[in-house]
């Protein structure tokens, strides 16, 4: 039992959080380390770790996998792995075995008998059964944003604590199939308690050197702003990727020779193989880790540790001989704890892994944007679940069991954490694997939905049906359409008061449209598609009708000139191509064209004839993109005084409306793509492009997972003299929200709507893929070609927007990180038919006032009965704001409009651990030159100072109001 207490753990009157501990005593917590095998200080220490590599979705679906479905497409079945590994792990106390995605153990460990379940509990609390990584999946790392990513390894997390308790809970972070690694990730790990985090795949130059000057364990430096070691992770690369070396796999898929012991016989091969065991490595210290397994590894777990039990004792036995090689049964977290035994200095890492490439031609930056509408579809499924979890706290108990039945974020959250998974939003999957994440997606918001609408019938007062247009991107919407008197309801789940643009489908010619308080709220019906459907245009901009924060407002529409004075944007009249944007606050203009353009991608039959672009690579033909049309058809429309677009069609299957919206710093930019055509023979990798007269100098910049901004240089690493061998491919990386270009005097911010990959090829230039079709296979496992078949089975038509803004560099940050954000979580519309009731109410506001500018309430979901889980974010790096990279204090009392706070207890980021128990290993690091960011502290109790980049993770007991 642990005891929730506001600070410090003398007030024992605060709520207690009963921990499910079935099977083990509270005082052995620490016993899975101290169960660490011993060594030998005077001895090479070879750590084999037994494992399994086991993807919640690739080529089958997580379902398929689970069960050992369709092995015609692959022989895997984890149901099996994991009954066949507890069985063996009780043969002999000294095997070991560790486990990584929880989305699998979940299942399995709920289908046991409770005396499996008494037996694993005891594995897990000797330390020969470990959890590694424990999140819901094994992350994504280029194509994931943060909040998401820290959401899946909290729900992973949490099913371990529950279960398992402190025994249970990881201790180093495993990302061993991740195809590039992300500083962010690395500092999630870090500020969830992790000790060390290892790898599998770096670029291939980047390996070579470092196993020549036996770099492949460092610090890594992983925040800017974070003060050190906050945000500092030991990061080693595994030496054989995630398998085991050569002519040491003994699964039932490997082909490699058995150790044959019997000197009869006369195929007894003992001395070859321990001899070929016995290789030099590239390490500082005197122990090795030897990963011993791979994909769906272990379904016959016999076969893997009678053979390393026979190599275990054939190499010792040499000690007898003076052999210095001592092997043994370990995990990943044993061996962090003798290298940090060790007390060495460390080489230190401050930049990224980022672009991945296995050769000279084969680089891993075409996965950046595979799937476009999968990455558009996984973020605005995050956006809805943010609501889905805010509305349960706000709306209390009735939100899950109302008026509209029962609902839960639980299925949602599961969703999400699969959609987390490095061969989901990533892209990489089989087409039919990549349905069902979108299917799962779909069923946990018909979940959520349910409980929205229970919650806001609470929060209004009005039990009257609601619906949700999930098809609005394509202006569709039945209830609008054929309602003459209708009621929209918008939720905003920002801590912040945004305006958001409002487009509807409806048939009517005139509507009125007011607001919670009958004041009129400027809107027009413009005709402006060529479905020649009309829509109303409903555009919130008086500061009085502005969406408050955590709120719901009211808009009622009734069928029966101000300046866009902030930017301004120029077209050629030749070619109907942008020419120039102007921010008219600071006076600043650039030349600016954009264009669509597509690059001719790889193809052939075989890898050795040709590496091909496929879901993983990019590898254009020629450096040279070919250009869609060097004009644009274009129509100019003016909606109303406070929305002007400019529709542009560059070909049947390209087209954009770009839009100024009054009061607005941005220009919005909706892009359509497809069907791309391939009758053609040629694969295309379709652009977009902005060429600016901004003096760029090589240099451009990107997010790194939403968060933190990284600079990049063409044709460029930070750790080592690269030699570039794909002039565009080995110059792409991936972004999650936004990316930019800037001089002295001008920046060129491009903010996202999903994951994509971006590039400056040009000097002055930002590019940007948007779609991807192809014809071969890259052979990289996954076995088709990416080309979606779309709604009619000619191809995936993508829609999405980009939103650009001209700023000076040093307030740049002040407009972007807010429009990103807001990106990220976006008001959710939904509509009842007629118009309130008297009694309904029309606003609510779950906070009692505004965040502080710098402030994004990241996390508000429910714990348990009457704990509330918060994480507050400070979303400004240190020094890249005048205005907003300081200290900000949030008082926890006065925060909420609904809930008394009684009690706070800070906690990891993973929400696994109190905060003031966390106990990391510390670690030596050459010395840097660069100042250190100082840290601000709590001024009282209850008040909260949130430091540049700083997340700080709270559990509130609390009272409903």
């Amino acid at each position: 039992m642990w005891t929730l207490c506001p600070h410090g753990k003398e007030n024992c009157h605060c709520l207690s959080l009963k921990l499910l501990l079935l099977y083990l005593s509270t005082d052995n917590g620490l016993q899975s380390l101290q169960s660490c095998p011993a060594t030998n200080p005077s001895m090479l220490n070879v750590h084999l770790v037994p494992h399994t590599h086991d993807d919640v979705g690739w080529l089958k679906t997580v379902d398929q996998y689970y069960y050992g479905d369709r092995n015609n497409i692959q022989h895997a079945g984890v149901q099996y792995i994991l009954d066949s590994v507890i069985d063996q792990l009780q043969k002999d106390p000294a095997r070991r075995f560790i486990y990584v995605e929880t989305a699998f153990f979940y299942r399995w460990w709920r289908q046991q008998s409770q005396s499996t379940q008494r037996i694993v509990a005891q594995l897990v609390n000797e330390g020969r059964l470990e959890f590694i990584n424990g999140g819901w999946c094994m992350s994504d790392e280029a194509t994931t944003h943060y909040s998401a990513v820290i959401d899946q390894m909290t729900l992973g997390l949490r099913f371990l604590n529950d279960t398992f308790g402190e025994c249970g809970r990881p201790r180093v972070a495993w990302h061993i199939d991740p195809f590039g690694h992300a500083r962010e990730h690395a500092s999630i790990f870090a500020q969830m308690g992790y000790d060390g985090f290892f790898f599998g795949r770096l670029d291939y130059q980047d390996k070579a050197r470092r196993m020549k000057t036996k770099e492949m364990e460092m610090l890594w430096r992983a925040s800017e702003s974070l003060t050190p070691p906050l945000a500092d992770l030991f990061t080693g690369v595994l030496p054989n990727g995630y398998n085991p070396p050569e002519g040491f796999c003994w699964d039932q898929s490997c082909d490699d020779a058995p150790i044959r012991d019997d000197p009869d016989l006369e195929d007894y091969n003992v001395d070859e193989i321990v001899q070929k065991f016995l290789n030099a490595a590239f390490y500082k210290t005197n122990h090795i880790i030897m990963t011993m397994g791979s994909d769906f590894q272990y379904e016959n777990a016999n076969l893997w540790y009678k053979n390393m039990d026979k190599l275990i004792k054939y190499v010792n036995a040499l000690q007898a001989k003076e052999s210095k090689v001592n092997v043994l049964y370990s995990t990943p977290s044993c061996y962090p704890q003798e290298l940090n035994l060790a007390n060495l200095t460390w080489p230190l890492k401050t930049d990224d892994f980022f672009p991945y490439a296995d050769d000279a031609h084969d680089f891993w930056t075409g996965y950046f944007t595979s799937r476009p509408a999968l990455k558009l579809y996984e973020r605005l499924s995050n956006s809805r679940l943010q609501t889905c979890n805010q509305l349960e706290v706000l709306g209390g108990p009735k939100s899950k069991s109302g008026p509209f039945g029962e609902g839960d974020s639980d299925t949602m959250s599961k969703a999400m954490g699969v959609a987390q998974h490095h061969d989901a939003v990533s892209g990489t999957e089989k087409q039919h694997v990549a349905y069902d994440y979108a299917r799962r997606l779909a069923t946990g918001w018909a979940h959520c939905e349910v409980l929205v609408r229970n919650s806001l019938a609470v929060l209004s007062g009005s039990e009257a049906p609601r619906v949700f247009c999930e098809n609005l991107n394509i202006s569709v919407c039945p209830l609008t359409e054929s309602s003459h008197k209708f009621s929209m309801n918008v939720y905003n789940p920002l801590g912040r008061t945004v305006s958001w643009p409002v487009r509807l489908p409806v048939n009517g010619s005139v509507y009125s449209v007011t607001d919670a308080n009958g004041r009129a709220v400027d809107s027009q019906v413009g005709n402006v598609f060529i479905s020649l459907k009309c829509t109303c245009y409903i555009y919130d901009m008086k500061s009085s009708c502005l969406l408050p924060l955590l709120s719901v407002r009211w808009f009622h529409c009734l069928s029966p000139h101000r300046n866009i004075n902030n930017t301004s944007v120029t077209f050629d009249d030749t070619t109907g191509l942008l020419s120039s944007l102007t921010n008219l606050e600071t006076d600043q203009t650039i030349q600016l064209t954009q264009n669509f353009y597509w690059y001719n991608a790889s193809a052939g039959n075989n890898k050795e004839s040709r590496q091909t672009s496929g879901a993983y690579i990019f590898r254009p033909n020629s450096s040279d993109p070919f250009v869609i049309n060097k004009t644009a058809e274009t129509q100019i429309v003016t909606v109303s005084s406070t929305v002007q677009e400019v529709t542009q069609w560059f070909s049947p299957w390209v087209s954009q409306v770009v839009r100024l919206y009054e009061g607005h710093r941005e220009l919005e930019m909706e892009w359509t793509v497809g069907p791309v055509p391939v009758a053609d023979g040629l694969g295309k990798e379709v652009i977009t492009r902005l060429d600016t007269d901004i003096k760029s100098s090589d240099y451009f910049y990107t997010d790194s997972n939403g968060r933190e901004v990284l600079e990049r240089r063409k044709d460029y690493r930070p750790t080592w003299e690269l030699k570039q061998t794909e002039p565009v491919a080995g110059n792409y990386y991936p972004i999650n929200s936004r990316a930019y270009i800037k001089d002295d005097k001008h920046q060129l911010t491009v903010v996202t709507d999903r994951s994509q990959g971006a590039s400056s090829i040009y000097n002055g230039s930002l590019e940007i893929m948007l779609h991807r079709r192809l014809l071969y296979d890259d052979f990289r496992g996954v076995g088709e070609p990416l080309s979606e078949p779309g709604e009619f089975s000619d191809g995936l038509v993508a829609r999405g927007r980009l939103l650009l803004t001209l700023s000076p560099p040093d307030t740049a940050a002040d407009v972007h990180k807010p429009l990103a954000q807001g990106m990220v979580l976006q008001p959710l519309l939904s509509f009842q038919d007629g118009t309130p009731s008297a009694n309904t109410k029309l606003e609510f506001s779950g906070l009692q006032t505004s965040l502080p500018p710098a402030v994004h309430l990241l996390t508000l979901s429910q714990w348990d009965k009457d704990t509330v889980l918060i994480r507050l974010e400070h979303q400004y790096q240190a020094k890249e704001s005048k205005t907003h990279s300081q200290p900000v204090t949030v008082n926890l009392q006065k925060l909420f409009s609904t809930l008394e706070v009684l009690g706070a207890s800070e906690m990891s980021l993973g929400a696994n651990q109190w905060k003031e128990d966390m106990n990391r290993l510390q670690w030596n690091t050459e010395k840097t030159s660069k100042p250190l960011p100082l840290s601000a502290k709590d001024p009282s109790p209850w008040e909260v100072t949130l430091n540049p980049m700083e997340i700080r993770t709270l559990l509130l007991r609390v009272r409903q109001l």
